[in-house]
């Protein structure tokens, strides 16, 4: 039986023959060969499956009660970067969307391409006021009433620390990447990219309870040529990590009474 990462290296072996017979024709002008020819080279390129990428993480070292008493590995964000140039991103902004319902944000990570606007309903029967000042886009969606929502339109790559003005334990995290290929694991641990082309690709890792040498440590190239593709189980460590206090919008603490501080915060 023929494998598929042989019908993929014949795929290649064949657009490469045909644009050969192309020259060749164009040389000899035969202009009735040009048509068909043109036409079968745009079409053998797609003849190679996209992949399906899967995998899972698993947290060690971690202070988490969620993690050390329940095994909850979710919330992990993996993608690929291709290594032949930036991947294509979607034409049209894509929406996501990030509910604050209990005094928490849901998802509490959330992963979208640069690019996509994030709304913020407000389910709660109070009022909300999400914002961020840490590292990647700062963003203040000023004070809003429930049953209202918010949106902001994520346009630098980065990670984005959530938070609440006026509720200091609702925390949550957006990831905005330059690739359309990424996952968030769930409580297990898995996950699965899903329509990546076959090429070359570096895969990174994030985890908020991670240091920055860790995550950069689990950075791996792959190559994928087949349809399904199993990654070796990914170990991501906590070791290191400190919980920190954070201000609210004006830099400044929270007035006495608030909810307990710290990010990222732990689910209530």
């Amino acid at each position: 039986m023929i494998s598929r990462l042989a019908i993929c290296s014949k795929s290649r072996w064949l657009a490469r023959a045909v644009f050969a017979e192309i020259c060749r024709a164009v040389t000899a002008r035969k202009r009735s060969l040009w048509i068909p020819l043109v036409a079968l080279s745009l079409l053998l390129p797609g003849m190679a499956p996209a992949s399906n990428v899967n995998g899972r993480v698993e947290l060690v070292f971690s202070k988490d009660p969620n993690v050390r008493k329940h095994m909850d590995y979710s919330g992990v964000v993996v993608w690929l970067e291709p290594l032949t140039g930036p991947a294509a991103l979607p034409t049209k902004a894509p929406q996501a969307e990030m509910i604050q319902k209990g005094k928490t944000f849901s998802p509490h990570v959330l992963a979208i391409t640069l690019g996509t606007t994030v709304n913020f309903p407000n389910y709660d029967p109070i009022f909300h006021n999400a914002f961020s000042n840490y590292d990647g886009q700062i963003f203040d969606i000023g004070l809003y009433p429930p049953g209202t929502t918010r949106s902001i339109a994520f346009r630098r790559e980065g990670v984005v620390r959530v938070f609440c003005n006026i509720h200091p334990a609702m925390s949550a995290v957006i990831l905005v990447l330059k690739s359309p290929y990424f996952s968030v694991s769930d409580k297990n641990g898995s996950f699965q990219i899903a329509g990546v082309p076959p090429g070359s690709y570096r895969i990174h890792v994030f985890h908020e309870r991670a240091t920055e040498q860790t995550l950069a440590a689990l950075n791996r190239t792959i190559e994928i040529a087949d349809e399904r593709v199993q990654l070796p189980p990914i170990s991501v460590s906590e070791s290191g990590y400190l919980q920190l206090p954070h201000t609210n919008k004006y830099g400044k603490d929270y007035p006495p009474g608030s909810d307990a501080l710290g990010y990222p915060g732990t689910k209530p």
